[in-house]
């Protein structure tokens, strides 16, 4: 999924083995995942996507928006989440880290990479990108990441 703010960019759905940056859109208010070589395309993660990035993440802290800095987040494996779904108005799209911590994709700095590792199932396999199913709530077996 990729949050409200990104309707009027081009996207694709995401891969296995996707090579993804944290990118800020032209003609948009946030940030996602594009595709590496693919900066106006962008890549929309399922709840439950596990992605592994090159480095230890990065965000701006909660208060300030990037006035104060960047936060260091010591990790770097996560997996995809929507949180604040009952608002429609706010961003949705959101990491979750293995120690707990949430941060919503729109925080991360610009220009982390990162690799898409597993995909959520749906009705016991993955889901393909393609095909047109309807929307369900997407089932993890065999997380990557344990709390």
């Amino acid at each position: 999924m990729c949050d409200y703010s990104l309707h009027n960019v081009m996207s694709r759905p995401a891969q296995i083995e996707d090579k993804i940056v944290t990118t800020r859109f032209r003609n948009s208010i946030t940030r996602g995942f594009a595709a590496s070589g693919e900066p106006d395309v962008a890549v929309c993660l399922l709840p439950g996507t596990e992605v592994a990035f090159d480095e230890n993440v990065e965000c701006e802290p909660s208060l300030g928006g990037g006035l104060f800095g960047t936060k260091k987040l010591g990790q770097r494996l996560a997996r995809f989440r929507q949180v604040n779904t009952e608002d429609p108005h706010t961003h949705h799209d959101a990491l979750e880290f293995p120690d707990g911590q949430v941060v919503l994709v729109t925080r991360l700095c610009e220009g982390q990479r990162a690799t898409v590792l597993q995909l959520p199932l749906v009705n016991g396999r993955v889901r393909a990108e393609k095909q047109a199913e309807p929307e369900t709530t997407p089932r993890i077996v065999e997380p990557l990441l344990s709390p």
